[in-house]
């Protein structure tokens, strides 16, 4: 019989399992360990914590003050999102130069950022040919559906959701130049500006964007468009609509012709031209009338479609959203500088009277 102090001992003195069987445990449990770094719960786990957003606009940096009131950040907040806190936001802006961002949507897909929030069509168009895989929400985008971001405003299909700024064309359009017809019924010529860059579609062809045709053929206009494709571009289309005699003036809303507002509204009312808009920030800078969404009211929509996608939602299952909330606004000083009467049952609609 063994002494009891060598019993269950193998040789060499151990106890427990035979070193053979305790080594293939270990080979075992490193082969598992190693499996199950490369797995995707393991890579899920590795991950950031904090999510990344990132902000694709053609606008320029703002500074610490307009920031920290800016819709983006209050929203986020309001949703329970603190910039350093429990989220980033990376601002890749364009300084007023559309042409830097595919550049941009491109380093933020290096990023491997969370998600891209979009201003406007060029931007979201730019983030829609960077990636596939990354969600990407815009604002500000006129027909989302004509320019390729999205299959249909039901079912977007993709990576790609947000909220529009126009999906009528038509009635929005219609009404633009109605709001022309009624401030000026003897103008019959409408020159139009857009930004060549802001109809270009996500697999390359531009959109003629025909609502504006169709809607003038319907009022008796005749449409003179002129595109842009910079800033620099604004002076020659002001010579050739000037050449050209236009009876009035109006305008289609894009990063570029916003941020050049105060230039076309003092080129209208120097060749006296009635001018239209769909924003009203070319009113205040002194246009004459404008139809179009609240802008503040999308930014904020916009940011929901953010939070619901960081919370888990897919954007192919979030429909695109229409602006709900328009703002018809008139300026009387303008109409007066013009020598033009405006109809009563317009200021009684207007939302606001510029004076």
């Amino acid at each position: 019989m063994q002494p009891r102090s060598a019993r269950g001992m193998r040789p060499g003195g151990s106890r427990g399992r035979p070193r053979g069987n305790r080594m293939q445990l270990r080979r075992r449990l490193l082969v598992s360990a190693g499996l199950l770094a490369g797995s995707p719960w393991c890579a899920a786990q590795a991950r950031r914590r904090v999510p990344i957003i990132g902000l694709l606009t053609p606008a320029s940096m703002p500074s610490p003050e307009r920031w920290a009131a800016s819709p983006y950040k209050q929203r986020l907040a309001e949703l329970g999102w603190n910039e350093g806190a429990n989220v980033v936001i990376r601002q890749a802006r364009a300084e007023g130069h559309e042409e830097r961002l595919p550049a941009l949507a491109a380093e933020l897909v290096r990023e491997q950022v969370d998600l891209i929030l979009t201003q406007g069509p060029e931007a979201a168009v730019a983030a829609a040919r960077a990636t596939k895989t990354i969600p990407i929400v815009f604002w500000g985008v006129t027909l989302p559906a004509e320019l390729g971001l999205v299959a249909s405003l039901a079912r977007p299909g993709g990576n790609v959701t947000g909220v529009a700024w126009n999906a009528g064309g038509e009635v929005q359009a219609a009404k633009t130049l109605e709001l022309l017809r009624q401030m000026a019924p003897a103008a019959r010529r409408v020159a139009t500006i857009f930004h060549r860059a802001s109809t270009t579609t996500v697999t390359g062809p531009a959109y003629t964007y025909p609502a504006f045709g169709k809607a003038a053929e319907s009022l008796g206009l005749i449409l003179d468009p002129h595109g842009v494709r910079d800033d620099s571009e604004l002076d020659a289309v002001f010579a050739a609509i000037t050449a050209a005699h236009a009876d009035a003036l109006a305008v289609i809303t894009s990063p570029l012709t916003a941020r050049n507002r105060q230039r076309i509204a003092e080129f209208a009312s120097r060749q006296r031209l009635p001018s239209a808009f769909d924003h009203r920030a070319f009113v205040e800078a002194g246009g004459l009338v404008s139809y179009g969404p609240d802008g503040l009211a999308i930014v904020r929509r916009s940011i929901d479609y953010v939070d619901r996608i960081l919370r888990g939602a897919r954007p192919r299952d979030l429909p695109v959203e229409l602006p709900t909330r328009f703002e018809l606004v008139v300026n009387a000083k303008t109409a007066r500088a013009l020598g033009l009467t405006v109809p009563r049952g317009l200021l009684l609609q207007a939302d606001e009277v510029i004076d």
